[in-house]
């Protein structure tokens, strides 16, 4: 299994980074992969409760590659770190499958919330370079994020966000039209232009009346 994950992990580098030349190359000088690989046994002594252990092992991952992902945290299969520094992973963030991860990506806490404090991303998803994504909400499949962005809240499957805080802009491939703040109707004016109807429509009848008597 082990060894299966780490054929899926360089093919994985080879499908999404037209630099990678081989394998080798991958498996020995590309810092994600490297601690990709490292976590995994973090990850291992971390579910058996030896985390003096897990913890040795990220903090020697971090020296090596300058990649952060706490022991604690579940990563699917075919994650790619692309270039990768700066990259932060918390302890309760929880990693789909292909998902596509570019350098300087926090996925962190608030410090507002307790247990599952961290972002649990679907699968297929691509974080750009920089992008934040703070706190125990789901991001859903086949999500992009923007580079730079700021995601606060819970992101729906197809979406493309961007900006801070971030906002959906795509969905599904469909471009989202922004409220019109300038131009929305106006719901005072609309009931007073409802009652000037009203009113003379019942002075049209009283004048009626009067009329025939």
């Amino acid at each position: 299994m082990f060894f299966k994950r780490i054929r899926e992990d360089i093919q994985a580098v080879k499908d999404r980074d037209p630099a990678a030349r081989n394998s080798l190359e991958i498996f020995f000088l590309y810092p994600g992969v490297k601690a990709i690989r490292m976590h995994r046994r973090a990850h291992f002594f971390y579910r058996h409760k030896m985390f003096f252990l897990a913890r040795l092992i990220s903090q020697r991952a971090v020296r090596k590659t300058g990649i952060e992902i706490h022991p604690g945290a579940t990563i699917g299969k075919r994650l790619v770190i692309d270039h990768g520094t700066g990259v932060v992973i918390g302890e309760t963030a929880e990693i789909g499958d292909d998902v596509l991860i570019y350098q300087g990506v926090t996925l962190g806490g608030t410090g507002k919330d307790v247990g599952k404090r961290h972002p649990t991303i679907g699968n297929n998803v691509m974080i750009s370079s920089g992008a934040k994504v703070l706190g125990p909400f789901k991001v859903g499949d086949n999500v992009r994020i923007a580079a730079g962005a700021v995601v606060l809240e819970e992101v729906p499957a197809g979406a493309t966000v961007v900006g801070v805080p971030a906002r959906v802009v795509r969905l599904n491939g469909e471009k989202i039209k922004p409220l019109d703040q300038i131009h929305i109707p106006d719901p005072i004016s609309q009931e007073f232009c409802r009652l000037e109807g009203e009113i003379y429509k019942l002075n049209k009848e009283i004048k009626e009346l009067k009329e025939g008597k």
